[in-house]
């Protein structure tokens, strides 16, 4: 007793959970969605208190690469995540070699590699177009469908290119997160018992809301530029699913933590 009493504290935190698949991926979707906002709100919050809504050349390439990186690495996240509950349903008794954390570290470096990548070319295809001195921007942060919009020349090449990277990473995401909720259901359904349609919505649910709260609003965005733009109904999209979103993820899927609501349980009794 006396050898221990003058040693440092050790914090446990979150060793006992953190190592398995589903609490790594939230925590790279935790990670993103914080930094995610953090590269859009102060702004917008500083251009609400004055007349002068400004930002500088630079802050706003920054803005742009930042949260275009990080919305495109969460569409691949999600999709990995919706792989993860696939394993788990479909394959419970191999998931803890197929899921093992190797290949989880492999996927989420996919999905940030792949972020970053969209990144340097969509940001970098629209940064370098001629803009004739146009400054007005329809939008409360710099992306990409309202900064092709200040160019002054033919941009319909640059409308094809923004297309086809909306079909690879909003699109066939989507596509892949269907096919996995498909084959879950299929498993589900050959069991024929209400424990295990529970189960398994307690497993999918919040991943599902949180989906349909992201790709909705992204993707009436990137496939219509030109008709969700310029418009309050836009920018309103924009809003949920950078602001929005990322600040319900963390209540959709603690919420639906047995131990969280457990806890909330007995601290309301």
């Amino acid at each position: 007793n006396n050898e221990t009493s003058g040693g440092d504290f050790i914090l446990l935190g979150f060793s006992d959970q953190l190592h398995t698949p589903m609490y790594f991926f939230l925590t790279n979707l935790s990670s993103l969605d914080l930094c995610f906002t953090t590269s859009i709100v102060p702004q917008l919050l500083w251009n609400r208190k004055g007349p002068a809504k400004t930002i500088t050349p630079t802050g706003c390439a920054i803005q742009l690469y930042v949260s275009l990186s990080l919305g495109s690495t969460e569409c691949v996240l999600l999709t990995i995540m919706a792989f993860d509950r696939y394993v788990a349903v479909c394959r419970p008794l191999n998931y803890t070699s197929i899921m093992h954390p190797s290949f989880c570290k492999a996927l989420a470096g996919v999905a940030w590699l792949s972020g970053v990548g969209n990144t340097l070319i969509q940001g970098t295809i629209t940064l370098r177009l001629p803009r004739c001195g146009h400054r007005h921007l329809h939008h409360f942060f710099c992306e990409v469908p309202a900064m092709i919009k200040l160019a002054c020349v033919d941009i319909q090449a640059n409308e094809v290119q923004l297309f086809v990277a909306t079909l690879v990473l909003l699109l066939l995401p989507v596509a892949l997160i269907l096919v996995s909720y498909g084959f879950i259901v299929q498993a589900v359904m050959k069991i024929k018992s209400v424990q295990a349609w529970r189960k398994a919505l307690g497993t999918c649910g919040s991943h599902l809301l949180v989906v349909f709260l992201f790709f909705g609003p992204s993707s009436a965005i990137y496939i219509q530029p030109k008709r969700s733009y310029g418009r309050s109904q836009g920018k309103f999209l924009t809003l949920f699913y950078t602001v929005v979103t990322p600040t319900l993820n963390p209540l959709i899927y603690t919420l639906r933590n047995k131990d969280v609501k457990g806890a909330l349980g007995r601290l309301l009794r």
